[in-house]
């Protein structure tokens, strides 16, 4: 069979038609399967015999969007799930038992911390933070019995990049898997699988849905390590919906074409944004004055659509300025065509201790925007109306 090039993986990845010769992607939304005969249920049921047992874990529309996702990735399989915090769970859970370590970016998701600090470290798991980009720490903290090393490239909100390759040296010397998080790179920007990572999570729930329809998250790693996940999701459970797999598998379609887009929109909001006297930074790689503008230049092919800013007059003025807009969403969520605009100290940090948030670098002045497929313009007028509110 041709290889395909990624935008025409996007559309074909995964595809098997019916006898009913449809041309969309159909959807399966059954819960079990029926069986010509007990014989064959239980070959079905043991794994002697392949095809689909329950929608639990074995569903045709969700394994088109597990085979369309992995071949976007560059890995060999991807497990899908009812959200990216499921996704995290179903990675947690499979992997670690009492007496693993797991290094961890603070540099992350919120909810990420608060389901590391609360729900792994109650089996007896070690749970240890580091500065996304220090790479003496992650060797000092990558011990004997690191099962697990875990971050965000580019980070949520701080946009901060870490060098997949050299941490992924730095796990595999300890024999430690790698995990990156590349929900606001997507496959469309970056492949962390071809860099060195053993496993890429996504909550699909953001740039991949791409309209704020539905949740969803997956993980794509060797088949080796899916099917150790797969395992778990038939005991556990924490599966995709047939429908929402279907969002996303249309959302994967046009993916490479709208982070792009937005990602031009990015780079002229934020460069509109390094000029305004009443925002003290901006982060966003796009930007030459980034400090890790030259590794994200090299390890992504484009910028991406995150971007955050910080206001001078703390969380009064970050509000304000968030109250004081029109066209942007107020919304925790990212990844829509929509522009989103949320505050992350008091929405998707709030849980955080204040200890966290300062070591998280999440300051009361931060504003962070997912920009979205609207006129640059249009965006650029409405921050302009609301920064000049201050």
């Amino acid at each position: 069979m041709a290889e395909y090039k990624e935008a025409t993986e996007a559309i074909i990845a995964g595809v098997q038609t019916t006898s009913e010769q449809e041309n969309s992607e159909a959807i399966f939304m059954t819960s079990s399967f029926a069986y010509r005969s007990a014989k064959e249920a239980q070959a079905m049921f043991s794994g002697e015999q392949e095809g689909n047992v329950y929608s639990r874990f074995t569903n045709p529309t969700v394994a088109l969007f597990e085979k369309r996702l992995a071949a976007m990735e560059k890995g060999e399989a991807a497990i899908a799930t009812s959200s990216g915090m499921a996704a995290l769970m179903t990675l947690a859970y499979t992997l670690l038992q009492s007496g693993d370590r797991v290094v961890c970016s603070r540099n992350i998701f919120g909810s990420t911390i608060k389901f590391f600090d609360t729900y792994t470290t109650k089996f007896g798991v070690d749970v240890v933070y580091v500065d996304a980009t220090d790479y003496d720490a992650w060797e000092a903290m990558i011990t004997d019995n690191t099962r697990l090393c875990y971050f965000e490239t580019p980070s949520n909100p701080l946009y901060e990049v870490v060098d997949v390759a050299r941490v992924a040296d730095l796990c595999h010397k300890k024999n430690a898997l790698l995990c990156v998080d590349t929900v606001i790179a997507t496959p469309a920007l970056q492949n962390p699988l071809t860099q060195g990572a053993d496993i890429v999570m996504q909550s699909a729930t953001k740039f991949i849905d791409g309209q704020g329809r539905c949740l969803g998250g997956a993980l794509v790693s060797s088949q080796a390590l899916i099917d150790e996940f797969t395992a778990f999701m038939r005991s556990a459970g924490p599966s995709m919906s047939p429908f929402n797999a279907w969002v996303l598998v249309n959302g994967l379609e046009t993916l490479d074409l709208r982070v792009n887009a937005q990602s031009k929109n990015a780079l002229k909001l934020a460069q509109w944004l390094e000029n305004q006297p009443k925002v003290e930074k901006v982060n966003y790689g796009g930007l030459s004055s980034h400090k890790y503008h030259d590794l994200a230049k090299r390890q992504q092919k484009n910028f991406g659509a995150l971007l955050s800013f910080v206001v001078r007059g703390g969380r009064d003025a970050a509000w304000k300025v968030i109250d004081s807009t029109k066209l942007l969403t107020i919304t925790g969520n990212l990844g829509d065509t929509k522009t989103l605009v949320t505050h992350p100290a008091t929405t998707t940090h709030g849980r955080l201790t204040d200890e966290q948030k300062r070591e998280a670098g999440i300051e009361e002045g931060l504003i962070r925007i997912s920009v979205g497929l609207e006129d640059i313009d249009d965006i650029i007028n409405d921050l302009k109306y609301a920064l000049g509110s201050l």
